[in-house]
């Protein structure tokens, strides 16, 4: 997400400007439909989405550019072990602004808050249809809308796994572990337990990975990677990075751990998980790795 850009709640002085986008959007992605060109959307909208919604909108530069509307009583199904999906009634992002990566992180921020995922598109949405699928919704019904009677999908997303990851880089080198059984490297960290927040996660981990001792005081959040968690079948990762701790380690690899390296930005792409990338992106930018 651009370090520009903040997703707040929505207040009722951007009511003006988030009618405009979402009149300007459903009609871009809606051409289909007879009405998209008047007055009803945006009269439906200040009637009711709005109010009925939690609603959050995406800020770029002091200006609103997406709003994400999160229907309250999980309109929207959702199925599997998580439960219920939250019904996600309205997520639209200003034409202009389009591309920028506004809509995924107004999504993934939805997951954040509330897991598991649900929504209904229409089928001759092609956009909203490929946008979704790679994030990793799948469809699970469809259904005739009862006002226009073209058809709806019905999409959920199981909510996304939790994890946190250590942040270290010596020589402008990543560090990075490997569990026994698999060829893939990982940040050092790994799930939470129940109770946990994620810096006593972290805290633990590193401990039982590398012998080493963080205080949870001593971590600092870098930022979160939100992508495919690599070998659960397209499931989607939440991990929390952090800095912070000693600089000078020796690692002593616990019992689970085959073996760890300190990987260069070619190498980390080539052998780690599929987030390893976004990571070596962020630290890129930061300065942390050569580019």
């Amino acid at each position: 997400m651009s370090s520009e850009m903040i997703i707040r709640r929505y207040r009722a002085s951007d009511q003006d400007v988030v009618t405009d986008l979402w009149d300007r959007a459903v009609r871009r992605a809606h051409p289909f439909l007879d009405g998209e060109d008047r007055d009803e959307r945006p009269r439906i909208l200040r009637a009711a989405d709005l109010v009925r919604a939690e609603n959050w909108v995406a800020e770029r530069a002091g200006s609103v550019v997406g709003l994400l509307g999160l229907l309250p009583d999980g309109s929207g199904g959702g199925s599997g072990d998580d439960g219920p999906g939250t019904g996600v009634g309205g997520l639209v992002v200003a034409p202009e602004a389009q591309g920028a990566g506004i809509g995924r992180e107004l999504l993934e921020h939805a997951a954040a808050l509330h897991g598991a995922l649900a929504l209904e598109i229409f089928e001759g949405n092609g956009t909203a249809r490929r946008f979704f699928t790679h994030l990793g919704f799948t469809e699970r019904g469809r259904r005739a809308d009862e006002e226009t009677g073209h058809p709806l999908i019905a999409l959920e997303r199981a909510a996304p796994l939790k994890s946190v990851g250590w942040l270290h880089v010596r020589d402008g080198r990543l560090l990075s572990v490997r569990t026994r059984g698999n060829d893939t490297f990982y940040l050092p960290g790994g799930k939470y337990e129940p109770g946990e927040t994620a810096r006593e996660a972290l805290s633990r981990e590193l401990r039982e990975e590398l012998g080493l001792v963080v205080p949870v005081e001593d971590l600092s959040e870098a930022f979160v990677i939100h992508d495919v968690a690599h070998g659960k079948n397209g499931r989607r990762l939440r991990m929390t990075c952090f800095t912070g701790g000693p600089q000078d380690i020796t690692p002593v690899p616990g019992r689970e751990i085959a073996e760890f390296a300190w990987f260069d930005r070619q190498e980390a792409r080539e052998r780690c998980a599929p987030a390893h990338s976004q990571v070596v992106n962020r630290l890129i930018a930061q300065g942390w790795m050569p580019g």
